[in-house]
């Protein structure tokens, strides 16, 4: 008998170090956490992923979006927090990320989670109802500094985020102060539209690929892009902002990270299934759809851009008035 355990655990021993040796794979379902709801960048960023992973086969298990929307992020963020070491749950990582941390909403940054790719920019767009007064940038600046409190601004997901912050520099730029302007947060970039659409606000500030479709359709006008090159396709005819003499580029990116603890091997696998994502012609057809830029960045670098977006954030939101002292 103890022969038999001997050779047993001689054999547990060994597969063990096969499989350790061969690297991590997913053993179960995969989540895709978003923080914000249904509809937006966000979510079609882990749509894409998810849709992407399965359809090549990257991936050998399930995987599930799971939509976790409120507190700007947070609620995801703190879901993802309670499973350390657990590379089956990844969340897609924005800018509010960080923003939530120097605002003092959140107490985690982006320390407190193991990166692993960062995927792509995307730039910030002002739009409004296809009916408002507002038919310009032009319109939009005069308003602005007659009255900021008279253009009520949308944004997702929460006061300090990337949107929020792409109106308060529009306001620096033009000499006016950020902190007059009439803000209102939505848990997502659909929801927003939604109430600019409904004429309950006069402006939302959003990524290219949510406003096109509406744009298309007739239902609303974008009057400037703080990307540094004009966008194509339904929004072509909209000039910068610097084409309308105002230095404003800004824009948000998107990454994908994991739990803090993670394995260099489950690092290097997730690092692996998404390049090879990244670089299908779907995942190039929907950067082109949804306008957005094509950033792939893992390893040193992406956390070394990490730490570096967070300074950078957190000068601006300091400007804003909105840093945690």
């Amino acid at each position: 008998m103890k022969t038999v355990q001997v050779l047993l655990t001689a054999a547990l021993v060994a597969a063990s170090a096969a499989v350790s040796a061969q690297g991590w794979s997913p053993q179960r379902n995969v989540e895709i956490v978003v923080g914000s709801a249904p509809g937006g960048s966000n979510d079609k960023t882990a749509r894409q992923v998810e849709r992407i992973l399965l359809e090549k086969k990257l991936v050998n298990t399930s995987i599930t979006v799971v939509n976790r929307p409120g507190g700007g992020g947070n609620i995801a963020l703190n879901y993802l927090s309670q499973r350390p070491g657990d590379a089956h749950y990844l969340i897609v990582f924005t800018p509010s990320m960080l923003t939530n941390n120097i605002t003092g909403a959140s107490k985690v940054n982006h320390n407190d989670f193991t990166p692993i790719a960062s995927l792509f920019n995307d730039y910030v767009v002002f739009a409004v109802n296809a009916d408002s007064p507002i038919k310009t940038g032009k319109d939009l600046i005069e308003r602005l500094k007659k009255d900021p409190q008279s253009v009520a601004v949308g944004f997702a997901t929460a006061l300090g985020s990337q949107n929020h912050i792409a109106a308060g520099l529009l306001m620096k730029a033009i000499g006016g102060d950020p902190r007059s302007l009439k803000t209102i947060a939505y848990k997502g970039s659909a929801e927003a539209i939604t109430s600019l659409l409904g004429g309950h606000i006069d402006l939302v500030t959003t990524a290219g690929g949510n406003a096109a479709p509406h744009v298309a359709a007739g239902r609303m006008r974008v009057v400037g892009v703080a990307a540094p090159q004009r966008f194509p396709g339904a929004l072509a005819d909209v000039p910068t902002w610097r084409e309308q003499g105002v230095d404003l580029v800004f824009g948000g990116w998107r990454a994908i990270v994991g739990p803090k603890g993670l394995s260099a091997a489950q690092v290097t696998y997730w690092e692996g299934a998404l390049r090879k994502a990244t670089e299908t012609p779907e995942w190039k057809a929907g950067i082109e759809k949804n306008y957005w830029s094509d950033d792939f960045v893992t390893g040193a670098q992406f956390r070394k851009d990490l730490d570096s977006e967070y300074a950078r954030l957190k000068a601006v939101l300091v400007e804003l008035g909105l840093a945690r002292q």
